[in-house]
């Protein structure tokens, strides 16, 4: 109970968010792309509870979309690395010392790349569009995933039932299938949570950047970098609620993905 008590802010926090991007437009139909440079920059009030931007748009609408874009393209990049991560893991675990050891060894290289870099070359070359980026977020997020598959495996391969499944002549997908995945199930639904939290962060940087997806998608990040631009002349309602936004994907996942963490250390 204290666990589940525990875990009600970041459920709160990520139920929000999913609705908001989900059911909000159904709620609050105000395009995101209409323009009315009649209303440039008006400050929140009852038409526009959260303003407009500097073409007019309104800005709740623009959050909802954009909250979408961000779900649209973060989702399917953290499939994507929780798949590559999955496979290399146990590619590396099933695998002899030597061959093992080798790609460990790539492994480590690959973790001493600096992310954020990776990313940033990457979109400098690949045409900006939803599915690059969501690949480029996915082959660049699974290399923690992966040591820390290979490790449990290290660790599974010590008890007594995976011993006795070798000596009956179990092969390594249905030791995957069977032996390995199952006792791995709660720590990796915990990291993939944490996956979906790096996914926004990685999406809401490159947007922030310039390099995120192409207008006249948008999203959080892109949303605030917009914002930032006109700082100086006040217009907090266009900076204030896409930091909220990430932050609340970002603590949610986090709170969430690390209760699940503790849980499955137990």
């Amino acid at each position: 109970m204290d666990v589940f008590k525990s875990r009600l802010p970041a459920f709160f926090s990520l139920a929000l968010l999913i609705l908001f991007c989900a059911a909000g437009p159904f709620l609050w139909p105000a395009s995101p792309t209409r323009l009315n440079p009649d209303l440039a920059l008006a400050p929140p009030m009852w038409t526009h509870p959260v303003g407009t931007d500097e073409l007019g748009r309104d800005e709740l609408a623009r959050l909802m979309r954009g909250g979408r874009e961000t779900l649209e393209v973060a989702i399917p990049a953290t499939v994507l690395a929780f798949v590559l991560g999955v496979a290399y893991g146990l590619l590396a675990g099933f695998a002899p010392a030597f061959p093992s050891r080798l790609l460990m060894r790539v492994l480590d290289a690959l973790l001493a790349l600096p992310t954020l870099v990776v990313l940033l070359c990457g979109a400098s070359v690949l045409p900006l569009t939803e599915v690059s980026v969501c690949v480029l977020i996915g082959v660049t997020g699974w290399f923690g995933l992966a040591r820390l598959v290979r490790g449990e495996m290290v660790a599974l391969r010590q008890r007594e039932f995976v011993h006795a499944a070798w000596q009956l002549g179990a092969g390594p997908l249905h030791m995957a299938r069977v032996h390995f995945l199952p006792n791995m199930v709660a720590l990796l639904a915990a990291n993939g949570v944490f996956l979906l939290g790096d996914s926004v962060l990685s999406l809401s940087a490159l947007s922030f950047l310039g390099l995120g997806v192409s207008p006249p998608a948008a999203s959080w990040g892109s949303m605030l970098q917009s914002g930032i631009l006109l700082v100086d002349i006040g217009a907090w309602w266009l900076i204030l609620p896409p930091g909220l936004l990430i932050a609340a994907a970002l603590f949610g996942a986090a709170s969430l993905g690390g209760g699940m963490a503790r849980e499955a250390a137990r």
